[in-house]
């Protein structure tokens, strides 16, 4: 008999950043606190949430919360993006730099 996992939840509040040109390449690591400060790649990221472990989430401005979901570049890279919600700037490159 399995056990079904329950999927984590955590917002991320800041983001690491190369200044490249390529938006779908820019963020390196989020990360944020909860009970302790954390940092993880984008890599571990994309990982989590396609296995199905954690959900990540941004809060915007006005209150609310965006997800964070997997994308593809037409170049075929995976990267970090928050749903369509028509808010600009971008939910995700506007968060401070982690420490």
């Amino acid at each position: 008999m399995s056990q079904a996992t329950q999927t984590k939840t955590a917002e991320i509040k800041c983001i690491n950043k190369l200044d490249r040109g390529n938006v779908h390449e820019r963020i390196t690591h989020v990360g944020g606190y909860a009970t302790e400060q954390w940092k993880i790649t984008q890599q571990q990221a994309i990982a989590y949430i396609e296995s199905r472990e954690w959900r990540f989430y941004v809060s915007r401005p006005r209150g609310d919360t965006v997800w964070v979901v997997v994308a593809v570049s037409r170049y075929g890279h995976k990267y970090l993006k928050t749903e369509a919600d028509g808010d600009e700037p971008n939910n995700l490159l506007s968060l401070p730099e982690c420490p």
